[in-house]
């Protein structure tokens, strides 16, 4: 029989058998995908019921008509708490509409009329609501100084020498993309995590076991013996980001999107792309686990520098979340940003470079080939077989 299909059965049965190996391949899937739409869903509530906004108003009757004038724009004004800063403190409310007394007389001469809004800015939760009052706060004043204007014979378009119209081209499918550009992430951390065990356990585990050294005398090159536990590393891998893409697209479709005025939706060719762009991914991530886990004195400090590789496809995301950039050529060729740019334009419903595609493929699977060659090369060192 090939050696490279006994060494891949072998160790594919061992990883199956390994606890920690199924539940990085069935966990970590589910893990991310549910926290992204436990949140979205918890935020995409919240919004949807903060379209009634209700406003404690405190001295009410100084201002009849801003209080209508806020009730016929769709805010509930309701008699303000006796401590109005204590209570938004607290949080019984989110912000509190403070009219002094001498509001009507200094509306009628003309002047400023002194307004007190009590919000706590850092309650998250009340950040819309304390948006939407303010911004119909700003609409009565606007229209009152338009109709003084007029009264006094003033056109008020004279006081606005600039009239800005403001063109959004962007598709639900975009703003979608700015709110799940973490899903990438989470691609390419599911190639990371699904192999990890099984490269773990099939080269320093197996060493520390003493069963390295008896499967080496067998006459089988050490390049075959290499690819055979990296086959059986990426088939995990490969499981775990199908099934992180497969978890994240149906929970998705069940996050309340209407609420942040975006849409989600892919089709199947999107899909595709997106599988074919994550799998060189899951190729590279093995073979660099493998080789890494092969020079690793131990167990423990195999399983360290395992841990700290995961922190590598989280790198890009962060640095697309503070520095956006635009897609370009080039970036195809840097491993694993790439990936995480091309997935983002999936995402983002823009049209592919079948280039960058193939680039980012060919980049990915060089890296992992030089991974595997200086893997195999690893173990004709007898400082691998018998412990540094």
């Amino acid at each position: 029989m090939n050696p490279i299909w006994v060494v891949f059965r072998k160790e594919l049965v061992d990883g199956l058998r390994d606890r920690r190996s199924l539940l990085s391949v069935l966990l970590f899937p589910l893990v991310g995908p549910l926290l992204v739409a436990m949140m979205f869903t918890y935020l995409g509530q919240r919004e949807l019921g903060k379209q009634e906004v209700e406003l404690p108003v405190v001295g009410r009757d100084n201002a009849p008509g801003l209080v209508r004038s806020l009730e016929d724009d769709g805010i509930q004004v309701v008699p303000g708490p006796d401590d109005p800063e204590a209570a938004v403190r607290r949080g019984d409310v989110d912000m509190v509409l403070l009219i002094p007394s001498d509001f009507a007389e200094r509306f009628r001469d003309g002047k400023p009329a002194p307004l007190e809004l009590v919000v706590d800015h850092s309650r998250d939760d009340a950040h819309s609501s304390v948006v939407r009052v303010k911004q119909r706060l700003g609409l009565y004043s606007a229209r009152t100084g338009a109709l003084r204007l007029l009264a006094r014979g003033v056109n008020p378009q004279l006081a606005e020498p600039l009239a800005v119209t403001e063109v959004d081209v962007s598709t639900p499918q975009k703003l979608a993309a700015r709110l799940f550009g973490i899903i990438p992430m989470f691609v390419l951390l599911g190639a990371f995590m699904g192999g990890m065990y099984v490269a773990t356990d099939s080269t320093a585990g197996e060493r520390e076991r003493g069963s390295l050294e008896p499967l080496l005398i067998n006459p089988i090159p050490r390049g075959a013996l290499v690819v055979g536990k990296w086959l059986a590393t990426v088939v995990l891998s490969t499981s775990t980001v199908l099934l992180t893409l497969a978890v994240t697209l149906v929970v998705l479709s069940h996050v309340p999107l209407e609420a942040f005025n975006v849409r989600f939706s892919v089709t199947a060719g999107d899909v595709g792309w997106l599988v074919v762009i994550a799998i060189p991914i899951a190729l590279l991530a093995s073979a660099a686990q493998l080789g890494v886990a092969t020079f690793a004195r131990s167990y423990k400090e195999a399983q360290a520098y395992l841990s700290y590789m995961i922190f590598v496809p989280t790198l890009p995301g962060v640095l697309l979340s503070v520095v956006p950039l635009q897609s370009e050529l080039w970036m195809a060729a840097v491993p694993i940003f790439g990936q995480q740019v091309l997935l983002i334009d999936v995402i983002r419903g823009e049209p592919l470079s079948a280039a960058g595609v193939l680039i980012a493929a060919l980049v990915a699977t060089v890296c992992a080939s030089l991974c595997l060659w200086g893997t195999a090369a690893l173990f004709r060192r007898e400082q691998t077989i018998f412990g540094r």
